[in-house]
């Protein structure tokens, strides 16, 4: 059941989630979110909170138990995402059911948040956004490759006949490689698609960065591509 909470409650758990963040998870690359934001408490800082209550013996709490509460302040949203969101992109160790927990039992839409005082243990650090050192950025790495997660020095997931190199990789390759534009990837990742796509801080493409590529796409994705684009600019003759 759906327990609501008090702006001064809010902000107390809040508090509490700020201090173990800045003890424990600030140097582990995990980032907080902020509590307000234009449209007043932000939604990650909403479900934090909530599944902080009673730290350190947090509860389960179920998907349609957080929609309940986030609709309490966005009325109009149909479903929240932004537990699963936390734990596996945002580093905190909030664990989600189905996904095979060592840590509790949990049945699939339930989540609870396991400790303040660690990472999620999937996550190295992947958003730090800064650092001026290439060794302590693949540290933050745990010296393995973005995109396949080959070690450094050790054999090559793929390729066992190859020892694993890390090189500086674009994340966009049309921006320069300076420290917020560099992830590492071995020597194979790095060489296959380097000048194609953007990746983020995780190492999953998430746009184009050359063109060409869908010229080297099949027909069928070509003219979907076309279909989608002559919608978007209204038939626009480009050369115009």
């Amino acid at each position: 059941m759906k327990k609501s909470l008090s702006k001064k409650k809010i902000e107390k758990t809040y508090q509490m989630i700020s201090n173990y963040y800045d003890k424990h998870l600030k140097k582990r690359g995990v980032k907080i979110p902020k509590l307000i934001g234009t449209k007043g408490f932000t939604k990650d800082a909403l479900i934090l909170v909530y599944l902080a209550q009673g730290y350190p013996k947090t509860k389960k709490v179920s998907k349609s138990e957080l929609t309940e509460f986030i609709r309490e302040f966005y009325s109009t949203v149909n479903d929240v995402q932004q537990a699963r969101h936390l734990g596996a992109q945002k580093g905190w160790f909030i664990a989600a059911g189905g996904r095979d927990n060592r840590d509790v039992v949990l049945r699939r839409g339930e989540y609870k948040l396991i400790t303040l005082e660690k990472p999620y243990p999937a996550f190295h650090g992947h958003r730090v956004e800064e650092t001026s050192n290439w060794e302590s950025l693949k540290a933050e790495y745990g010296y393995r490759c973005v995109t396949c997660g080959s070690q450094e020095g050790k054999p090559n997931i793929h390729y066992s006949n190859t020892i694993t190199k890390l090189q500086k990789s674009h994340k966009d390759p049309n921006k320069p490689l300076g420290t917020s534009n560099i992830i590492p990837q071995c020597q194979k990742c790095n060489r296959a698609d380097r000048n194609n796509w953007v990746y983020n801080e995780t190492g999953r493409v998430i746009k184009l960065a050359n063109s060409i590529v869908i010229k080297r796409s099949d027909k069928e994705i070509r003219w979907k591509v076309y279909k989608l684009l002559y919608e978007e600019f209204k038939g626009k003759n480009p050369l115009k």
